[in-house]
């Protein structure tokens, strides 16, 4: 079974640094696309930073310049390095995998990890 773990969050004040790891198993890390997500209270899941198989990223414009992702392949790990934290950074965040295997698509979530950026 594919899973997914995410971990490092936590309450850190504005201005503060977290950095979060999406730990993989069971599935062809390398061959994914990686992206983290954000949840807050009564929104919408959004994307914030996503990185290819090939190391390509791309970033919501609310997160450029302060968040960073990158991946280990050899640790089946992806990262979220978050500077500069702003109190509209609370979210629970989740980090996703996808890609195609075999001729099979797939997609897959972890459980979610909670930050919460006091002011």
């Amino acid at each position: 079974q594919v899973q997914l773990v995410e971990s490092g969050g936590g309450l850190v004040q504005a201005g503060g640094s977290l950095r979060l790891s999406c730990a993989a198993s069971r599935m062809t890390f390398s061959r994914s696309a990686i992206g983290w997500y954000r949840q807050a209270p009564g929104k919408q899941r959004e994307m914030v930073a996503g990185i290819s198989n090939g190391g390509t990223t791309n970033y919501d414009d609310s997160v450029k310049g302060r968040f960073t992702i990158s991946r280990d392949n050899a640790k089946n790990t992806a990262y979220l390095q978050m500077n500069g934290l702003k109190p509209e950074d609370t979210a629970v965040y989740y980090c996703n995998a996808h890609g195609r295997f075999l001729g099979k698509e797939y997609d897959y979530w972890g459980q979610g990890t909670q930050v919460t950026v006091s002011s």
